[in-house]
């Protein structure tokens, strides 16, 4: 009888530590998330076929204190309206960004985009737009539905506008997967 009330003892045991563990971890896990990165949720169709409108996305807001944002990355920035915006980065500090008969040109070389299509309307990219220090010309992946550095009320996006890097989609945890790097 002794014998069966042991391996009960050490059954409870384990098992409360392996809820201690989870615990543990869990708790790591929320802290991380949120002294390290920001959830965003998509507003719109911009970033079509790569992200949908609600769609909620993890962004690292720690990447940038050590880097620059790099051509591709798909980034998080806030307007002057203080609304967040995922868009795809484009043009980098001393690039010339182009749009001519519907494809983008960085540094008078065509970019290659996989899946991404036709630019219908170059707007302010129609003539050459060379970027500054700090400045960085992002675009939506669906072109023809999207608000960004071609338009004059987004224009090219200063550095501390961008608060992170797009590296998770949340959800739908159906569609739940990490964002590729370029």
């Amino acid at each position: 009888m002794e014998f069966y009330q042991g391996d009960e003892r050490n059954l409870v045991r384990r098992l409360s530590s392996w809820v201690v563990d989870i615990a543990v971890a869990l708790a790591f896990a929320w802290f991380c998330l949120n002294c390290f990165g920001t959830r965003v949720t998509v507003i719109g169709q911009s970033m079509q076929p790569l992200l949908n409108s609600d769609d909620v996305v993890l962004v690292n807001s720690l990447v940038y204190d050590f880097g620059k944002p790099d051509r591709m990355d798909v980034v998080v920035f806030e307007r002057e309206d203080k609304k967040l915006y995922v868009k795809r980065v484009i043009g980098v500090p001393g690039d010339v960004v182009q749009i001519q008969d519907g494809t983008v040109y960085v540094n008078e070389q065509p970019i290659q985009e996989e899946g991404l299509g036709h630019v219908s309307l170059a707007g302010l990219a129609e003539k050459p737009i060379e970027l500054g220090d700090g400045e960085y010309f992002l675009l939506g992946d669906n072109r023809d539905s999207s608000e960004d550095s071609r338009f004059a009320n987004v224009g090219n996006v200063k550095e501390e506008q961008i608060l992170g890097k797009v590296w998770l989609r949340l959800f739908p945890l159906i569609d739940m997967n990490l964002i590729p790097s370029p």
